[in-house]
């Protein structure tokens, strides 16, 4: 870490990342329990339950091409103060909205909000450190974020059961809230060099061409959109598979959540130790085994007739472990040869991902229906890809980059 920053301890660091990456799983899975309670209280389709979530997802991934750009400009701090505002401002009113369409609207904008605080964090690692560096960096953020995501299903189910959804969608206001206080009393502008034509369109459409133009790139981000797809199949699907048709409580489907996340932490600190035996490729060419494992076996069982509550969760412990490692090493990997770019690397990157959760979500919300085949098979075919990529695209890139190989850790990566 540069040592001019004397407020930006390795602490801060990994407390400030892990809020500002810990946002994407508190604002999608606090209210995961309250979907079917949406959709009474609106009288709502499944499909316009969904579109909450697509919406939010969507948008999330169109914020990033802005965002990223815009922080590669102005900096870090700026886009930060500005992002976190609005998404504070946006969970205010989506707390308070009184019907389906305009609850659709503003988890849009806070989707738009939330894209500021995840292409600024991604882009933080690459300020500060190398990329393999920055990959262990990641995984401890990232355990960080699995403790959120942990929380964020059991507490959104206490509160939708006791109190009501308006009152869990109100959580993410303090959240933001708290998040932006934290980022104006410790962050220090990270960008190594403000770039004042990053959001011309010329300059950015040639920026965007040769961060997809890179084969590490686009082997990277063809393993997040995969590892990622499969994790949103659950994440869109399995209130309704486990309250809907499995008749699991609100409290029990967050516990359950709070679970998964427990068994994704355990994936990230496997990861590091991955790591500092065997590097980045080593890493996620170990991870895929977890990742194929599992989505296999979740397919394999529905397939057989084995519709039960743990038949869903046991499979995707599995599959949330491969999940911890192949996010922290993607997310650097992808960004690892642009130096100078890691704002759109970054958003590039978060778009391709958020794309393949839209697709997912709006997948789902048309066949999903009274059948769990939709997301157990789902899983189980981002399985086989992402165990596809990280055996061949990610192992033949042959990027030169630092990366490539484990190299010595600074004290602060450890």
């Amino acid at each position: 870490m540069t040592p001019s920053r004397p407020g930006m301890t390795p602490g801060v660091v990994v407390l400030m990342l892990t809020l500002l990456l810990g946002i994407q799983p508190i604002t999608t899975d606090l209210y995961l329990p309250a979907l079917p309670t949406l959709q009474r209280e609106f009288a709502a389709t499944t499909g316009a339950v969904q579109l909450t979530l697509s919406a939010l997802i969507i948008c999330f991934g169109l914020g990033q091409l802005v965002w990223g750009p815009l922080s590669d400009r102005f900096g870090r701090r700026p886009v930060l103060l500005a992002g976190m505002a609005l998404y504070t401002a946006s969970s205010v009113a989506s707390a308070l909205a009184q019907s389906i369409d305009a609850l659709v609207a503003w988890r849009a904008l806070q989707g738009v909000a939330m894209a500021a605080a995840v292409t600024c964090g991604r882009s933080i690692v690459r300020d500060l450190f190398l990329p393999h560096e920055g990959a262990r960096v990641m995984s401890r953020a990232l355990s960080g974020l699995g403790v959120i995501a942990m929380l964020s299903p059991l507490t959104g189910g206490i509160v939708v059961q006791w109190a009501s959804w308006h009152a869990a969608l109100g959580v993410l206001s303090l959240f933001g809230a708290g998040t932006l206080a934290f980022i104006a009393w410790r962050f220090e502008e990270t960008v190594p060099a403000r770039n004042p034509r990053a959001t011309q369109l010329g300059p950015m459409l040639h920026n965007w061409r040769v961060v997809m133009g890179h084969r590490t790139f686009r082997a990277w981000v063809a393993l997040l959109c995969c590892t990622w797809g499969g994790l949103f199949f659950t994440l869109a699907g399995s209130s309704f598979v486990l309250i809907g048709m499995m008749g699991v409580s609100r409290v029990q489907y967050g516990a359950i959540l709070a679970s998964n996340s427990l068994a994704y932490i355990i994936g990230t600190v496997l990861c590091r130790r991955l790591l500092l035996r065997h590097g980045l490729r080593g890493a996620v060419k170990r991870g895929a085994c977890f990742s194929l494992t599992g989505g296999l076996l979740l397919a394999g069982l529905s397939l057989a007739g084995v519709h039960s509550v743990w038949a869903i969760v046991l499979p995707q412990y599995i599959f949330a472990i491969g999940h911890g490692i192949h996010q922290p090493c993607g997310q650097a990997g992808s960004v690892g040869p642009f130096p100078e770019k890691a704002g759109t690397a970054a958003s590039l990157s978060g778009f391709a991902m958020m794309f393949t959760a839209f697709v997912v979500g709006t997948w789902l919300g048309r066949n999903l229906g009274d059948t769990v085949y939709p997301m157990t098979l789902g899983v189980g075919l981002c399985s086989i890809g992402a165990a596809t990529v990280a055996w061949t695209l990610v192992q033949r890139d042959g990027d030169p980059h630092p990366y490539a190989t484990p190299k010595a850790s600074s004290a602060t990566a450890a």
